[in-house]
């Protein structure tokens, strides 16, 4: 699904993809808990590309700038935050990734 926005990852939020990737993969103890990290990754990228494509300004303000803002992807007994910016008329670009239980972004 995609919409009028390019959604784009800076190398910042590709890295903490891998890094949430490897805390999944640390964790897991069995296959179907293998299989669940990449899940969680692809549901991650999936809300990504599917809700900022189409919408990126209903999600709420992360700060004073209307174009700073966070997409909450609920998954399980958690979530993950996604942390981007309106660039312009055409592009989004995703800053950071970080579950919900993070202080921050890194």
């Amino acid at each position: 699904m995609t919409g009028d926005f390019e959604v784009r990852y800076t190398d910042a939020a590709r890295d903490d993809l891998l890094r949430l990737f490897d805390i999944l993969l640390e964790r897991a103890q069995t296959v179907e808990d293998f299989d669940a990290a990449q899940l969680a990754i692809d549901i991650i990228t999936t809300e990504v590309a599917s809700q900022l494509s189409r919408s990126p300004f209903i999600f709420r303000k992360a700060g004073e700038s209307p174009f700073l803002r966070e997409l909450i992807i609920p998954l399980r007994s958690a979530g993950y935050v996604v942390l981007y910016e309106i660039e312009d008329g055409a592009t989004i670009n995703i800053l950071a990734v970080r579950h919900q239980i993070e202080d921050d972004y890194h």
